[in-house]
């Protein structure tokens, strides 16, 4: 019995097919990010259904706003295609239920506008989501760094997002009672709760030694983080620096 041959596409049906343009595939081709399944006599591209299902993917993360270099990673990253797309499936509805959080401030705007009403400056902006540190931060570490926190910050549950909140309160408590007991910055139980906040920091990107001690800086320098750290315990903030100083010496270098 004859075996069926898989079924391809050339480029110009992708392009047909999917809206994205031909020379955008090309693109993609260059950049390693969509690779043809193979190249024919006529110098075409031919693209099989794995392809266009990582295609797929692509669109959906450029949906949300992704970078390429950003995308990339993250498709590497990947270990099933069922596993990505339940990814990409938890990142849409949540920017559906952002827009929609959106829309409804949008509405009470235009009531209060027809009412002769006036609203509240944090009415006016409520579930906008804007991140007052992303600028700054996207100066200091680059776009992909944060693309790819934001990323991962979209794909968690509301019970992961919390959990996230709460290692962060149990890491400075932690931390805290380790400044109470006078241990010097190399302490291992002062290294272990660096640990600990390390870990919670690759939650949201990975930080290498010279971007961590930068973070642990930041901290320092940036009275808005020294507030979050030293409201735990006066001192704090420099306590984890010195304490971060110690484990990316010994644990990132």
């Amino acid at each position: 019995m004859k075996q069926e041959q898989p079924r391809s596409w050339s480029i110009a049906e992708v392009s047909r097919e999917s809206n994205v343009s031909s020379r955008t595939l090309r693109h993609y081709h260059q950049l390693g990010l969509l690779v043809p399944a193979y190249t024919g006599h006529n110098g075409y591209r031919y693209y099989g259904h794995a392809e266009l299902l990582r295609l797929q993917r692509i669109l959906l993360l450029r949906e949300l706003g992704l970078g390429l270099e950003t995308i990339a990673g993250v498709l590497a990253g990947q270990t099933s295609q069922l596993e990505a797309l339940g990814v990409h499936r938890r990142w849409l509805l949540a920017e559906r239920d952002r827009l929609d959080r959106m829309a409804a401030t949008v509405d009470a705007t235009m009531t209060a506008l027809r009412q002769g009403d006036t609203m509240s400056a944090e009415d006016i902006f409520k579930d906008f989501d804007n991140n007052p540190y992303e600028q700054e931060a996207r100066q200091r570490w680059g776009d992909r760094a944060i693309e790819d926190s934001k990323a991962r910050h979209a794909a968690m549950t509301d019970a992961e997002k919390k959990a996230f909140l709460q290692e962060a309160r149990d890491i400075n408590e932690e931390l805290a009672r380790c400044f109470d007991a006078g241990l010097k910055a190399d302490a291992p139980d002062v290294q272990a709760a660096v640990d600990r906040h390390y870990k919670w920091v690759c939650a949201s990107w990975t930080p290498d030694a010279e971007s961590y001690v930068g973070l642990g800086r930041m901290y320092v320098e940036d009275p808005r983080f020294t507030a979050f750290y030293d409201k735990s315990r006066a001192g704090l903030a420099p306590y984890l620096f010195e304490g971060i100083k110690a484990y990316a010496a010994s644990r990132l270098t």
